[in-house]
């Protein structure tokens, strides 16, 4: 009996599973097949899978435009610097979080969580006049120190918890060495936490990827633009190009999806370990 009503939980959770994967993904593969039409053929009616007409023009366009090519070299450089300066002064931070003890520690503690419930959106208005006071307005520089605000706290939070459960022997060991803490810190336990730095790295390249909101405020020139914003650029004042809105937002998926496929195993460690406190 027992048995049998395992079976029915596992079949009613299967099906659940089944029905949400299915939820998940038909914007995508629907996203995927328009990319092959043509714009007139995108609101056919009874819509089809599989074009009639199939074609690679919307592609073409896209990977032969200079300006929108402009938009994920932004992306790429914007993302790429996002991703390693978090990762230096998180690390560095994480450490003094995991082996010491200073006044104001809780309260920074407190303050970095808090900094994670603000909706990014209160911060708009007071981000763009502080990035035009420091004269940064349009620039590399503006999206890199925004987006920090709200990838920071996570490292330090998620590399805190993964440095709480590598033992304090480790930094010891290579003091007794003549090691300094400076050392210590980036050829032993960065090493050892390439899990959680991978799959903290994964999260903040995402983030600075995907963001749309600032990326349209802080920036003034096409030359600046990244690929959120160049997406929303296809839909003109009389037509929307979306055939090439459809290439562009699967072309835009397709570093996220690399990432995830070939860091899977890291990352889910890395979120797995770092949930763990000791």
């Amino acid at each position: 009996m027992v048995g049998k009503k395992k079976k029915s939980v596992q079949i009613l959770v299967f099906i659940v599973l089944i029905i949400g994967a299915i939820w998940a993904g038909f914007p995508v593969l629907w996203m995927f097949s328009n990319s092959f039409k043509g714009n007139a053929e995108i609101f056919t009616w009874p819509p089809t899978w599989i074009s009639k007409s199939f074609s690679l023009s919307a592609y073409g366009k896209i990977l032969t435009n200079p300006e929108q090519l402009r938009f994920f070299l932004n992306s790429y450089v914007i993302a790429a610097l996002v991703v390693i300066v978090t990762l230096i002064i998180g690390i560095m931070a994480s450490y003094a979080f995991s082996r010491f003890n200073f006044p104001g520690k809780k309260l920074i503690n407190t303050v970095i969580v808090a900094i994670q419930a603000v909706p990014p959106i209160t911060l708009l208005i007071p981000y763009l006049s502080l990035i035009v006071t420091l004269k940064l307005y349009n620039t590399y520089w503006a999206l890199v120190l925004t987006y920090m605000v709200f990838t920071l706290p996570y490292c330090i939070l998620m590399v805190t918890g993964y440095m709480n459960t590598l033992p304090k022997d480790l930094d010891e060991a290579v003091m007794i060495d003549g090691g300094s803490r400076w050392t210590a810190l980036w050829k032993i336990l960065v090493p050892t936490a390439v899990p959680g730095l991978v799959s903290v790295g994964m999260y903040t390249f995402m983030q600075s990827w995907n963001e749309y909101l600032f990326a349209l405020a802080l920036t003034k020139t096409n030359e600046m633009r990244t690929v959120p914003v160049g997406i929303n650029l296809l839909m003109g004042q009389h037509a929307y190009e979306w055939n090439q809105m459809m290439a562009m937002s699967v072309l835009g998926s397709l570093p996220i999806l690399f990432l995830f496929l070939f860091f899977q195993r890291y990352f889910i460690a890395g979120m797995t370990a770092g949930s763990v406190k000791n």
